[in-house]
């Protein structure tokens, strides 16, 4: 009999986050050039989501990693 191996699911949360995150990364590195009409600008609430999420998603997925 084989042993079959299963992927965990924090692991396609992980690569999931770590998509989003590197697209809000992208789109808050774009409007420090071209700032939105928001209340606060110069919080830029998309570069530090972006980067929390990257650094959260990058954590998930190498710690999941499916190993053999």
């Amino acid at each position: 009999m084989s042993e079959k191996k299963t992927l965990p699911i924090w692991f396609f949360i992980g690569v999931l986050l770590l998509i989003y995150g590197i697209l809000c990364l992208a789109a808050g590195i774009s409007q420090f050039s071209h700032p939105p009409a928001i209340v606060l600008p110069d919080v830029h609430a998309t570069f530090w989501g972006g980067v929390v999420l990257t650094v959260v998603g990058g954590g998930y997925t190498a710690f999941y990693w499916p190993r053999k």
